[in-house]
């Protein structure tokens, strides 16, 4: 009996794989993956209001403020301005949160690298552009549709 291919399936299940990896890589920093993201959106240079985060890395506006918070003790972050309900503060990486991306970001680089993801390194880039566009249209499209029909 021939199984049906479930794309989809594959990817969550290929997920919970990667999301240990990561959880364990960024702890070994004391970050969570989304506490990287949000390093990783101002690491640019570019100023982000906790709305724009938010749409960065795939959260709640809601869950920001702890977010944030955690970030700015640890002093990796820091923002323009007091922020307040109504007020916009941009948020920016600090000194210290690039020199915790430093040493971050190889360890990245080296968890994602072919040899340890089982592809090869020519497949890659058609690797990401294929999870790029289902991740694109799922969002865009929604998942709460009846998946009977």
């Amino acid at each position: 009996m021939n199984e049906p291919v479930l794309p989809l399936w594959e990817l969550i299940q290929t997920s919970h794989i990667v999301a240990k990896g990561f959880r364990d890589l960024f702890a070994r920093h004391g970050l969570t993956p989304t506490q990287f993201g949000v390093l990783a959106c101002l690491e640019d240079g570019d100023d982000f209001t906790k709305a724009q985060l938010a749409r960065a890395v795939l959260v709640t506006p809601q869950s920001m403020d702890p977010l944030i918070t955690s970030l700015l003790t640890r002093g990796l972050v820091d923002r323009n301005g007091p922020a307040g309900r109504g007020r916009a503060a941009g948020i920016h990486i600090t000194k210290a949160g690039r020199a915790l991306m430093g040493q971050v970001r190889p360890e990245v680089a080296h968890f994602n690298a072919s040899e340890h993801i089982g592809v090869a390194d020519a497949d890659i880039p058609q690797l990401v552009t294929n999870l790029r566009a289902i991740r694109h249209f799922l969002d865009k499209t929604s998942l709460d549709r009846d998946p009977h029909g």
